[in-house]
């Protein structure tokens, strides 16, 4: 049978699913790019920046256990719902207060900051049960095709978000941005409302209380290719992400102001959604462990050569090769995350992946805010691209089942 690259999506749900997905990814790379120039503008502290990612990341890693068990016990729809109306509170509260001019410089900081940490709650809530909820959408054999044409479609928000934020900000201010914001995650929630509700498959008891949360920790201990995919992922990150230090490169190394914020921003997503288009148009991966062992080796080599550049073209270039080769690993764990785990523990195991991601990213923009307040941002850039080399060696010689992932079918 031939290879339909379009399987999924034509599914009505599906679609519903990621046009959504699409509507808050775009609202949320937006604000991203207006927070992180306004912080920055405001302290010119790079530290600053990895505060930001810090106030998300408590409140995410501290509840994201839970909120998987939730989203195993309750309507994953519903509570996707819920965290996109809270979303969509966090916009509005950002555009009122760029509407106040005369907030003081603190005060603004500080408000930002706690608008920062209610996001965070509600991205808690909202991850395991919207990738649960994906799952109820199409059936199993679509796992893949699924997971390319949402990585792709997330990838292509990416790319248009930042961008968007940059030139609105730099024409606009904050206060358009933050406008725009709240508009475009009403639509995510409208979306969501039309996705249908979908009678749960029969699951197995769990347990309650701690003991049930913990159930996706212990099924994640027991898998070791998913395991070694996702420490790869949280130690590359946490070491190689550059992200929140973009503001820092935009405005004193490349001096190329917000519109140039924004293409730093968006590139990785324009090589990510290349590599996804071509990944959703061919049949899955064969050799899927080594193939996620390169493609993490890639990232990190351009992270670091994006460290070094004093050129805008050779940067947003550099940080595009960054975002293929991750789009090449977000799709192999996506699909062993898919493949590997029971439907009655998919919003637990998601959630124990959520906190992998969040950790390295959010923490990871905490600990590159630091790094370079102490070594400077280039310093911090270039030695997190090379901490990523050995963090592949490592897993590599560690994992032995996931470098040799592909030489038999991968079985729930």
């Amino acid at each position: 049978m031939s290879h339909d690259p379009y399987a999924a999506i034509r599914l009505p749900a599906y679609r519903r699913y990621l046009g959504s997905l699409v509507a808050m990814t775009l609202a949320t790379q937006m604000r991203g790019v207006a927070v992180g120039w306004q912080l920055y503008d405001l302290t010119g502290d790079p530290l600053a920046l990895g505060l930001a990612g810090l106030a998300e990341a408590l409140p995410f890693v501290a509840g994201a256990l839970p909120a998987g068990h939730l989203a195993d016990r309750r309507d994953r729809r519903a509570l996707a719902l819920g965290a996109l109306v809270l979303l969509a509170l966090c916009a509005a509260a950002l555009a009122g207060l760029a509407c106040r001019p005369g907030v003081a410089a603190s005060g603004r900081v500080r408000w930002l900051y706690g608008i920062i940490a209610v996001s965070g709650v509600a991205r808690t809530l909202l991850l395991p049960a919207r990738w649960a909820l994906a799952t109820q959408l199409v059936p199993r054999a679509l796992y893949p095709n699924a997971v390319a044409w949402r990585s792709g479609s997330w990838e292509a928000a990416a790319v248009l978000g930042p961008a968007l934020g940059g030139v609105l900000y730099g024409a606009g201010g904050a206060g358009a941005v933050y406008l725009l914001d709240a508009g475009l995650m009403a639509l995510a929630v409208a979306l969501m409302w039309l996705v249908p509700r979908v009678a749960r498959a029969e699951a197995t008891a769990s347990r309650g209380g701690w003991r049930g949360v913990l159930e996706g920790v212990a099924f994640v201990r027991g898998q070791p290719v998913l395991l070694g995919a996702l420490s790869l992922d949280l130690f590359a990150v946490l070491f190689g992400g550059a992200t929140a230090l973009l503001p820092v490169f935009a405005r004193d190394i490349l001096h190329a102001g917000p519109a140039g914020l924004g293409a730093l921003r968006a590139a990785p997503a324009v090589g990510a959604i290349a590599t996804a288009l071509v990944l959703a148009h061919r049949a899955p991966l064969e050799r899927m462990g080594p193939a996620l062992l390169a493609s993490v080796a890639l990232f990190g080599l351009a992270i670091a050569g994006f460290g070094l550049s004093t050129s805008l073209v050779a940067s947003v270039a550099l940080l595009a090769a960054s975002g293929a080769a991750d789009s090449v690993s977000v799709n192999i764990r996506g699909t062993l995350l898919q493949l590997l785990t029971p439907d009655h523990l998919m919003g637990r195991v998601s959630a124990v992946n959520q906190v992998f991601i969040g950790s390295s990213n959010e923490i990871g923009a905490f600990e590159s805010g630091v790094a370079a307040r102490l070594l400077g941002a280039v310093p911090a850039v270039v030695l997190g691209g090379m901490a990523t080399l050995g963090v592949v060696g490592i897993v590599a010689w560690r994992v032995p089942a996931l470098r040799r992932l592909g030489e038999a079918p991968v079985r729930a």
